[in-house]
């Protein structure tokens, strides 16, 4: 644990030292830019320097290194093209783009190298998850994978501290007909409404899953008992009705939920499908 600490002040302090050095090298380059005057060489050395650093942030520090040389040598050809024809004077004070980028692209790296790590082991995550069949994609949410596997956690809680544990599962009520009527896009957006409905009126400690999305069903796990899910359901359904009636592609539809809400019990339950589909058989009676 220790050594993880110093790892991440030692982190910490290189992306630190990296802007202040980044920092005072754009300092420098906007004065150095000042005194030699050469407008247009200037702009044309900065757009390229920005195109370094573009390289250096997006593919790393080997890609910036080999255009920076790349870069260098241009300018080299340049002068000496320009030295052995003498078509013009060497421009000797612009002899600092040939440093200063790449200084600005290691000042970068430093700076920005555990952003960008942590971008791509975010996104392995992500893929990760979705191959498992854990999250979905197209809304964000846990599927049935990880529903199941939150309801053991949850039973286990319930059991060594005797927390209600409850289940809503949300359905489209006449979907298979609505679907039928629907456009693609507007399918879709249905699907997104329901959801971000879903999201807006439940807490940060229940959880949302999205368990099927052919036949769309969703499910929140709750610590609470059917008293306090029927509140939280009525909450939902009332800003799914007030959604439905504020879009203009859905309000002409008689869009509806239907909710159904079971308690874990741990005489009569034994698998976490239990909870799952009781909550589903309850759905049929929700009028």
């Amino acid at each position: 644990m220790a050594e993880n600490d110093n790892d991440d002040e030692k982190s910490s302090l290189l992306q630190d030292v990296g802007l202040l050095v980044f920092l005072s090298l754009f300092s420098a380059t906007a004065i150095l830019m000042a005194l030699t005057g050469n407008i247009l060489l200037n702009v044309i050395y900065l757009f390229c320097t920005i195109m370094l650093l573009m390289i250096t942030y997006f593919f790393g520090i080997l890609p910036s290194l080999i255009s920076n040389i790349v870069f260098i040598a241009i300018q080299a050809v340049i002068m000496i093209y320009q030295y052995v024809s003498q078509t013009a004077r060497i421009p000797w004070q612009l002899s600092f783009w040939m440093v200063i980028p790449m200084l600005l692209s290691l000042a970068l790296y430093s700076m920005t190298k555990n952003q960008v790590a942590l971008q791509k082991s975010n996104g392995e995550l992500r893929t990760a998850l979705i191959e498992r069949g854990a999250f979905d994609e197209q809304t964000n949410l846990r599927t049935t994978v990880a529903y199941i596997e939150d309801i053991a956690v949850f039973a286990e809680t319930n059991r060594r501290f005797d927390i209600p544990v409850t289940t809503a599962i949300i359905k489209i009520r006449y979907f298979n007909d609505l679907r039928r009527m629907m456009s693609p896009n507007q399918t879709k957006l249905l699907l997104k409404l329901t959801t971000d409905s879903i999201k807006e009126k439940t807490r940060t400690n229940d959880i949302t899953y999205l368990l099927n999305s052919d036949d769309p069903t969703w499910a929140i796990l709750l610590y609470t008992d059917n008293k306090g899910a029927g509140i939280a359901t009525g909450r939902i359904k009332e800003g799914f009705e007030k959604n439905v009636k504020a879009n203009d592609s859905l309000s002409r539809m008689a869009i509806s939920m239907v909710v159904g809400i079971a308690s874990w019990d741990s005489s009569t339950m034994k698998t976490p499908y239990d909870l799952m589909n009781a909550g589903i058989h309850e759905t049929q009676y929700d009028v």
